[in-house]
């Protein structure tokens, strides 16, 4: 396979990935966000060039799919004459309120630009391979605790200042930490630690280097690690979907795509109602959301009716925020069963129990694309119909089979045990723990 098509690169303007609908390019802005015109253009240029579908992703990047090998080479030219500045190297990511939130601890920005100076200056873009990334995190009301990196810096209020906790290899809430140090030092360890991973190979990441190689940058400052000064707890993640004042009269507004995709026609549509209400900037928020920049709290009421009515998501708790679903059959040429025809019966009929602890991941194949990592349950699908997959990925052995079109009904035979056993206070999660793996798969294999 050659630098086009290999999975688990990242597919950036410069090297489309063949996916099973075509070429997929995935644009990250340097600036976390982009103006009404220039995301209008982005839609007009997909329904140009690609299948006209646009994802915003878990971790917030903006994709175009359906793309040949011709038709990229024109995206990428077009988006070029947009002026959009898109990064190139290893991604240094920001939140999306990052430098608007008065709740943020520190403005995130002038340290991430600080470390890609760095990694830039130290030769490393070309070194890394296409999946590392550093985060870093100012705090505030939307924070990137549920994004995984291979370095982490967040900012800390300590003793009426600003430091930065570096931790390495994971979300907040698994990664290992190293030590909470000022600014400069946060950046030299931050590339540092790159530097390190560089040396294994592109292969590499943080979690492939030894812990005598953690503790060495950090033994540079004479800082107690961070592990014996303060909890590492997380938070459930903040849902970028809803209202955030910004002080004053401004407000953002966030919006999710359904499954993180949306036809680019109605992508424009919503951006054209944005631009007329105000909308000054648009950022891409991890969560599969865009936040609107620059609307009065009357604007952004207005904004999320035209959302609503395109058929965005607009609350929270809508139970499709709790389902990850790849684009599936027929949109994708390797999919077995119609994902997201699934996915919207099992949020209707079971709104109950897609609670926050439950993951659900619906897969029209194995490669598991809209959900690399393990869920509560999965449904993949493959020769035998949609498999299911109890605490494991799309690539895991399925406990069970049902035929793709009756598959969301194995998952209400599921719900229904569920709502059975549930206790007062109990989670979705419990409940299937209560229930067994062996359990949970008869119950989606009975007629």
């Amino acid at each position: 396979m050659n630098a086009f098509s290999r999975r688990g690169a990242c597919p950036a303007l410069s090297a489309p990935m063949q996916t099973g609908d075509g070429r997929l390019v995935r644009l990250n802005p340097v600036a976390g966000g982009v103006s009404p015109k220039s995301l209008l253009g982005l839609g007009e240029s997909a329904l140009r060039h690609g299948n006209g579908i646009m994802e915003v992703t878990a971790r917030g990047s903006l994709q175009i799919r359906g793309l040949t090998p011709a038709s990229a080479r024109l995206l990428a030219v077009e988006v070029d004459a947009m002026g959009i500045a898109a990064s190139t190297g290893v991604p240094v990511e920001t939140g999306p309120l990052a430098g608007l939130d008065p709740e943020e601890i520190a403005d995130p920005r002038p340290l991430a630009e600080r470390i890609r100076a760095a990694i830039e200056d130290a030769g490393l873009a070309q070194r890394l391979g296409p999946k590392v990334s550093v985060i870093v995190d100012g705090g505030g009301r939307l924070t990137m605790d549920a994004v995984s990196a291979d370095v982490r810096l967040a900012a800390m209020r300590i003793d009426a200042g600003v430091q930065w906790l570096v931790a390495v290899a994971g979300d907040r809430q698994n990664a290992t930490p190293l030590v909470m140090v000022e600014e400069d030092a946060a950046r030299d360890i931050a590339v540092a630690i790159l530097r390190m991973v560089a040396e294994k190979g592109r292969e590499a990441h943080a979690r492939d280097l030894s812990e005598r190689q953690l503790t060495s940058p950090a033994s540079w400052h004479s800082f107690a690690p961070a592990k014996d000064r303060l909890p590492l707890t997380a938070a459930p993640a903040p849902s970028p979907i809803g209202l955030f004042p910004l002080g004053g009269d401004a407000t953002a507004l966030g919006i999710g795509l359904p499954f993180g995709s949306m036809p680019a026609q109605k992508l424009i549509e919503l951006t054209q109602r944005a631009f007329t209400l105000g909308a000054t900037e648009i950022r891409l928020a991890p969560g599969r959301a865009l936040v609107f920049i620059g609307l009065s709290p009357t604007a952004c009421r207005s904004l999320q009716q035209t959302a609503a009515t395109l058929g965005f998501l607009t609350d929270a708790a809508d139970p499709r925020t709790r389902i990850a679903a790849c684009p599936g059959a027929p949109a994708c040429a390797s999919g077995r069963i119609a994902t997201r025809d699934i996915a919207e019966t099992i949020a209707a009929e079971n709104r109950d129990i897609l609670d926050s602890s439950l993951t659900l991941h619906i897969s029209g194949c194995a490669k598991g694309c809209a959900h690399p990592g393990p869920a509560a349950l999965t449904l993949v699908g493959g020769e035998n119909g949609a498999g299911l997959v109890v605490d494991g990925t799309a690539k895991a052995l399925p406990a069970g089979y049902r035929p793709g079109y009756d598959a969301a009904r194995g998952i209400g035979r599921i719900a229904a045990a569920i709502r059975e056993a549930r206790l007062r206070g109990d989670t979705t999660a419990a409940c299937l723990t209560r229930l067994g793996a062996a359990g949970v798969a008869e119950l989606y294999r009975q007629e």
